[in-house]
Order: C-alpha cells, then structure tokens, then sequence
C-alpha cells in the first residue's frame, strides 16, 4: 500500500474537477489547496530522509504500478482540460468564475502535466517519450523536451543555463529571461542536432519544428470548435502552467554555481549544485521532483528511487511553500540567500 501513496498527485486534479463544478467562488479552489492547503500540511508533517535499501530499489525498480501511476496523467489532464474547455465556452461564467478555472487548469497542466511529462521525458522507451510531448502539449510547452534534455542538464548552475536563477534574481525578472532564453536555446539545439544527423528541416526527427505545429494545430482546432472566449481560456491556462514550471525552476538552483576549471569547463553537476527537499507532502504530489539534487545526479533514475543527498543544499521548506515564498522577494532573499555556500553564489 506505501506504493500507493502517489495517488495523491492526483488530489489536484480531482480538486480542480470539483471546482469546475461547483463554479462561483469555489472555481479557487485548486489554487487554494495547492499553495494553501498544501504548504500548510507541509508544515506540519515531519521531513524524511530515508533512502531505500538495496532490496527496495531492485523491487520497486521493477514495479511497474510506478509507470502506470504516471501514465495515468494522460487521461485525467485531457479529460479535464476538454471538460473545462467546453464549459467555458457554453457556460454563462462571470469573470471572476473564469479567472479561477484558468488558474485551476493551469495549475493542473503544470503539476500533473509539465511535471509528469519531465519525468517520462528523461525515460529510453519511444513511447514514453511520445507521452511526455502530449503532456506538454496543451502548455504550449513542447519545446521543454529539447531544451531541459539536450541543455539544462548539461548546463545546469552555470551562467550559460536560463533555467537556473541568479543570486538576488527576483522570480518575476526570471520568469521573462528563463521563458524567451530557454525557446531561443531548443531551436538552437535542435537546429545543431539536425544539422549533425543531416536529416532535413522538414523531418520527423526534427522535434522543434513538430513542436510548432502541433501547437499551433491546438491552438487553431480550439478557436474553430470553441471559439473566442475558448482560445482565450486556453491560451492563459497555458501561461499559468508553464509560469508554474518556471518557478520550480526558479526554487530549483537558485544562487548556485558551478565551478569553472582551468580548462575552462565547468565541473561536473553533483548533488551540491540543486536544491534538495525532504517534506514529504511535496515529494509526493510531485512525484519526488523535490529530490532534485539526486535526479540531476543521475537523471535516468526513475522517481521512486531518488535518494536523498546529506551534502545537498537543503530547502527549509517543501517546493510547494517555498514557491510562495519566492513570490515574495525580500522574504525569499532573506530566507534563502544565507544558506546559499559562498563560494558558490551565481
């Protein structure tokens, strides 16, 4: 039954499906639950640790009800999305009603879908890479795939990575610099990879330029089918859950920096260049993302066995709460700033 415990990531979703139809003011639901709620339970249940033994990994390695777990979030984002999509655009909502579901979506396609497609992005398997572009689909976000694998990985806490926050970077600034630098940076990436595999423009291999298509097919499918008021539902939605992204992202590597050798390279990333979470309840509505420290250690290893790292900065709070408070600047600068090491402010 412990395997089980991820079921709760799929509490935000069932809240927002609540939400949708109980309308009027309960239409906030989702967002109250995922930065109240949450970082509330986060604060008072305790930290863990804890690692898995060597018997554990091999099982639970093997249990492939963590894959399904995942899988699953395919059904449950579309199935909502298109429920919400077609209630809006045949529902008499005031605007007020509105703002709420966009939120409520949003947050959806970030936590169980950008989340959820990060994970299934880093797997070998074909099919479980086609599952992670559907998931960043409706984000408007396809162009993460390339980016995150192909560059934030390999330039993660260095000035060259968009997605690593400077020191004293406010969020709001970041979302702008990270969102632009990191779409310039997956057309340049894949134009390198296509130019090295000599495969034309027009090719099925060439991700960013499907990417675009796709998208923009969803976009125009929405605005035929559903009209104005559709897009625009569609279009926020998107903003709302890839902001979402780029403020884990923010949380993510905030301040740090790797060092650059003589050769003029920059260290290899360890467990010290990511900042680590052990609150419990945000490990597990994100499927252990909060154990950051070990994913960009080893990124093929699979969520459910993440370990936790001693040496790794350590957030005082879960990613949830820390979110919110990233929000607000001073209040993160003043929390975070002093456990950053000094000889690796960025």
């Amino acid at each position: 039954m412990k395997d089980l415990k991820y079921l709760a990531a799929f509490s935000t979703p069932l809240v927002a499906v609540l939400a949708l139809y109980l309308g009027g003011y309960y239409t906030y639901l989702t967002p109250l639950y995922a930065f109240g709620m949450i970082p509330l339970m986060e604060l008072i249940f305790s930290q863990s640790t804890a690692n898995l033994s060597d018997e554990e990994v091999e099982e639970k390695a093997a249990n492939r009800v963590f894959d399904w777990l995942l899988y699953l979030n395919i059904p449950i984002v579309y199935g909502l999305l298109i429920a919400t999509i077609i209630s809006v655009s045949n529902g008499n909502y005031e605007t007020y009603e509105l703002v709420g579901l966009i939120f409520s979506t949003g947050i959806v396609l970030g936590s169980n879908g950008i989340n959820v497609a990060h994970e299934l992005g880093h797997r070998q398997t074909q099919v479980e890479q086609i599952m992670a572009k559907i998931l960043l689909l409706p984000s408007l976000y396809m162009h993460f795939f390339v980016e995150h694998n192909f560059g934030h990985h390999l330039h993660a806490a260095t000035k060259e990575d968009p997605a690593t926050a400077r020191y004293n970077q406010v969020v709001y600034s970041f979302w702008f610099t990270s969102t632009i630098r990191q779409y310039i940076n997956a057309w340049k990436i894949q134009e390198n990879l296509r130019q090295r595999g000599n495969i034309s423009f027009f090719s099925w291999k060439n991700n960013m330029f499907w990417f675009s298509v796709l998208q923009l097919a969803y976009v125009g499918i929405v605005a035929y089918f559903f009209g104005t008021l559709g897009l625009i539902f569609i279009l926020a939605s998107a903003v709302v859950s890839f902001l979402l992204l780029e403020t884990i992202n923010y949380i993510e590597h905030y301040g740090l920096l790797r060092k650059k050798l003589a050769s003029g390279r920059y260290e290899r990333v360890r467990e010290i260049h990511s900042w680590n979470s052990n609150h419990v309840i945000g490990r597990i509505v994100l499927y252990e993302l909060t154990r950051h420290s070990d994913h960009h250690y080893k990124a093929s290893k699979k969520y459910q066995l993440l370990d936790c790292h001693e040496k790794s900065p350590q957030m005082p709070f879960g990613y949830p709460t820390s979110m919110v408070l990233a929000l607000i600047p001073p209040l993160w600068f003043k929390v975070m700033n002093k456990r950053i090491p000094s000889e690796m402010i960025s």
